[in-house]
C-alpha cells in the first residue's frame, strides 16, 4: 500500500473501482494528515449525492471549508468523502454541475495551499474532465482498481492482500487454507476483510488459521458455489454434484442474475480444468502433489511460451487452487471419458439454450451420463 502523501503535494484523489481499497486508503490518509498538521479543525464533507442539487450543496460547503481559516492548530485537513459526481453520473453529467467543478478547478489552481490539504475519494473518474486533470495537476493522484474474475493475477492480489490483513491481527495462515479462503470469497475485496474478521473471532488465541477453519466458518459465496459444484464433479461424487446443483437451482429463484447457463459454464472450465492438468501431467510438466505450496512452485516452472496465449485453453490463467483441486481430480477421469464429457456439456448448452426441455432436467441428465457410467463406456448425447 502507498505511503502517505507528503506535505509537498497537499492535494489528493483516491479513486477508482475497488470501493473497499479507496475508503481504506483515504481514512488511512486522513487519519495521518490530521496527526502531521494538528488541531482540532479538520472537516469531512459527504458527497455521496442522489441529484445535481445535492452535488451543488456539497460543492458550496467544500468552497466554504477551504475559506473558513483555522481556529484551533496550525492547519487544517479538508476530506471530501465518497464523490460520486466525477464520473459518468446522471448528477455529474448536470451542465450546472459540470460548470461548477470547472470553476472550481480554476480556484483550486489560485489558492494558497499553506497549511491547507484537501482529500478527494471517489469511485469512478472520467479523466478527461477539468476537475480531474486538476487534480492531477496540483498534487497527485492514486488509482484503486477493482478485481474481475476475468483478471489473471486477481486470487494473487487477493492473497496478498489476505497476508497483508492478517499479519496486522498477527496472524498466520496455511497455504492451502488461504487458496481456499481466496476460492471462497472470490474477487471481493471487502467480502474477504469480512471473512478475515470471522477467522480472526473464531480461531481465538491460536495463531495459526488452518483449512479446517476456513471450511468451518468462511461463507461460500456465489463464485464459491459454484466452485463446489464443479469440485464435486471432479471427484466424481453424484450424490454431491446432485445435491449441489439442487441447491444451485434454489439460489436462482431468489436471484434473477443467476441462470442455468452461467451454471453450464462452471461445468464446463472445470471439465477444461481437467482435461489441461491431464494434460500437463502427460507431458511431466506436473507430477502429482499434495502440498499446495509445492504445486505453486511446479506451476512457476512451466514454460509459458509453450502454452496458448488465449487465456480459456492456458492453464496458467486459472487460479492456482482451481488447478491444485483438478490436479488431484484427474485421476477419476481417463482423458477419453473428458473429451466425452465436455461433448455432453456443449450438447446440453444447446438444448438449454433452444428451451425445449426443463433446464433443471438437462442439467441433471448430463451430470448423471457424465458421472454415472463405467469407465470407458462411451454413451450417445441425450436426445
Amino acid at each position: 500500500m502507498p505511503s502517505a502523501p507528503s506535505a509537498k503535494a497537499p492535494v489528493l484523489l483516491v479513486c477508482g473501482d475497488d470501493d473497499f481499497g479507496v475508503k481504506e486508503r483515504a481514512r488511512e490518509v486522513f487519519g495521518q494528515w490530521s496527526e502531521e498538521i494538528g488541531g482540532l479543525d479538520h472537516e469531512m464533507i459527504d458527497a455521496t449525492v442522489g441529484n445535481s442539487g445535492e452535488a451543488l450543496a456539497a460543492l458550496s460547503k467544500l468552497r466554504a471549508a477551504l475559506q473558513t481559516l483555522p481556529f484551533f492548530g496550525s492547519g487544517k485537513v479538508i476530506w471530501l468523502r465518497s464523490c460520486n459526481f466525477m464520473g459518468e453520473e446522471r448528477a455529474a453529467e448536470a451542465r450546472a454541475v459540470t460548470e461548477n467543478l470547472s470553476d472550481l478547478a480554476q480556484e483550486l489552481k489560485a489558492f494558497s495551499w499553506q497549511n491547507v490539504r484537501l482529500l478527494v475519494s471517489a469511485g469512478k473518474v472520467d479523466k478527461r474532465k477539468t476537475f480531474y486533470k486538476t487534480l492531477e495537476k496540483i498534487g497527485s493522484v492514486e488509482m484503486f482498481a477493482g478485481w474481475s474474475a476475468d483478471d489473471r493475477d486477481w486470487a494473487g492480489q487477493a492473497e496478498n492482500l489476505a497476508l497483508r490483513i492478517l499479519g496486522q491481527l498477527r496472524k498466520e495462515i496455511s497455504g492451502e487454507a488461504l487458496a481456499r479462503l481466496v476460492a471462497y470469497t472470490g474477487p471481493h475485496p471487502r467480502a474477504l476483510r469480512s471473512e478475515i474478521e470471522k477467522l480472526f473471532l473464531y480461531v481465538g488465541a491460536r495463531a495459526r488459521i488452518d483449512t479446517a477453519d476456513v471450511e468451518a466458518i468462511v461463507t461460500r459465496h456465489k463464485q464459491a458455489r459454484a466452485f463446489a459444484l464443479g469440485d464435486a464433479l471432479g471427484e466424481r461424487n453424484l450424490p454431491r454434484v446432485l445435491r449441489c446443483l439442487d441447491e444451485e437451482l434454489w439460489e436462482m429463484r431468489r436471484d434473477t442474475q443467476h441462470n442455468e447457463i452461467g451454471l453450464l459454464y462452471g461445468l464446463i472450465s472445470k471439465v477444461r480444468s481437467l482435461i489441461q492438468v491431464t494434460e500437463l501431467l502427460a507431458q511431466k510438466w506436473l507430477r502429482p502433489e499434495s502440498d499446495f505450496g509445492r504445486f505453486k512452485g511446479q506451476l512457476a516452472r512451466i514454460p509459458a511460451e509453450a502454452l496458448p496465449e488465449d487465456k480459456k485453453f492456458n492453464p496458467l490463467a486459472i487460479n492456482p487452487y482451481v488447478l491444485f483441486r483438478a490436479l488431484g481430480q484427474a485421476p477419476n477421469y481417463t482423458q477419453a471419458e473428458l473429451i466425452i464429457a465436455m461433448g455432453l456439456l456443449l450438447e446440453c448448452n444447446r438444448q438449454l439454450i433452444s428451451r425445449s426441455l426443463d433446464p433443471a432436467l438437462v442439467l441433471q441428465q448430463a451430470l448423471v451420463r457424465i458421472l454415472g457410467r463405467p469407465e470407458g463406456q462411451v454413451l450417445p448425447a441425450a436426445a
